[in-house]
């Protein structure tokens, strides 16, 4: 009896360290993951602004958002639901600013920050599937930078953009330059942090041979591309000719 006592103890001895490292697992996994949602927040927010110091924001940049951006539509967000992988979604925002979600369907996020599309996701989870869901938004792009290109080319407008811009890209939107664009001076205006406007010139023919860079296009740019006044003088000029060759009554000018 004695024997099988001092094996019993010696068995229960031996276990405890592993119950209690259990314990301690259960209960970290248990632990709000709040912190572990705004970290990895923070974490992708941070390698998106990976900017020269100084420089401007290019179109949907995420560097370019500030706490207090909305949501907005054409937007394309990252849904994801800390511990449920089957609920990540990638969705984009439509015309009437809602987004369809697994479980709970379609929900309005626009005019709201991330913050608060978070909270009222997972209020709406909360409400029949989940206890106390940890979500994480994460805005991918957004529509809601526009630029202008006017000036010689086919169709001039204010241009609502998604993802990266270069200037070939941005004149590409706009049909190109018209019949008598001088694309060899484009000037581009830019206000940078409340600064005096800036104007910078470009040349295309230069920038299409690989002479130049391609310039990335910031919101708000203007874009304007020069008549070329000898295009357009020869163009008068060879108007004027067929003008006056086809006009029977020109010989008796002067």
């Amino acid at each position: 009896m004695h024997y099988v006592l001092t094996r019993v103890l010696a068995v229960f001895m031996a276990a405890t360290p592993v119950l209690l490292l259990a314990q301690q697992q259960v209960a970290a996994a248990r632990q709000p993951v709040a912190t572990d949602v705004a970290a990895s927040q923070a974490l992708r927010t941070d390698a998106a602004a990976q900017l020269l110091p100084g420089q401007a924001q290019p179109l949907n940049s995420l560097a370019g958002l500030g706490a207090d951006y909305r949501v907005g539509p054409n937007d394309l967000i990252d849904v994801e639901v800390y511990g449920v992988p089957d609920l990540k979604r990638t969705v984009r925002v439509n015309s009437s600013g809602m987004v369809s979600l697994a479980l709970v369907g379609n929900m309005a996020l626009a005019g709201l920050t991330a913050q608060q599309a978070e909270a009222a996701i997972a209020a709406k989870y909360a409400e029949k599937y989940l206890q106390d869901p940890q979500v994480s938004v994460f805005i991918k792009e957004f529509t809601t930078q526009r630029i202008t290109i006017e000036g010689a080319v086919a169709r001039p407008g204010i241009y609502p953009v998604t993802g990266q811009l270069t200037l070939l890209r941005a004149l590409a939107l706009a049909g190109g330059g018209g019949s008598y664009a001088d694309l060899s001076e484009i000037n581009l205006f830019r206000s940078v942090n409340q600064m005096p406007q800036q104007r910078l010139t470009f040349d295309l023919d230069k920038i299409r041979q690989g002479e130049e860079a391609d310039p990335a296009i910031m919101a708000d740019d203007v874009i304007v591309v020069k008549r070329s006044p000898a295009r357009a003088a020869l163009r008068d000029s060879l108007f004027s000719d067929v003008v006056n060759t086809l006009n029977p009554f020109s010989i008796f000018k002067n």
